[in-house]
């Protein structure tokens, strides 16, 4: 992890940067960090802008998990696992724009489970 990276965007569920000194991208999204070369974040952008959600969605519906859409890595027993709000908070992280910052929250948008009394 560096710590002369230079925040490029960040939303409520991880940051993006760049370091001039080791010309890396760092990605620190949730519980994941990431160091790109600007190749391999272009690759990473091309994977994750090209996932056929409706396809990961329905292929697991019947299961209890909360995350079915995978992005597998170069290490083979390593995948990567998200739902659908992770998957756009991750595209506007690594596509360099946020919305609309300043949006009225929705019901979806919270993260919570709740346990009523």
């Amino acid at each position: 992890m560096c710590i002369h990276g230079k925040t490029i965007i960040l939303n409520h569920k991880g940051l993006l940067s760049f370091c001039e000194g080791c010309n890396l991208y760092h990605l620190i999204f949730n519980n994941i960090y990431i160091d790109f070369t600007p190749s391999e974040l272009i690759a990473f952008q091309n994977v994750v802008e090209n996932i056929n959600l409706e396809y990961w969605e329905t292929k697991y519906c019947g299961t209890l998990v909360r995350r079915k859409i995978p992005i597998q890595t170069s290490q083979q027993n390593l995948c990567l696992i998200f739902n659908r709000n992770e998957i756009d908070s991750l595209k506007e992280l690594i596509s360099f724009n946020i919305k609309n910052p300043f949006r009225i929250l929705s019901v979806l948008d919270i993260d919570y489970n709740p346990f009523l009394n």
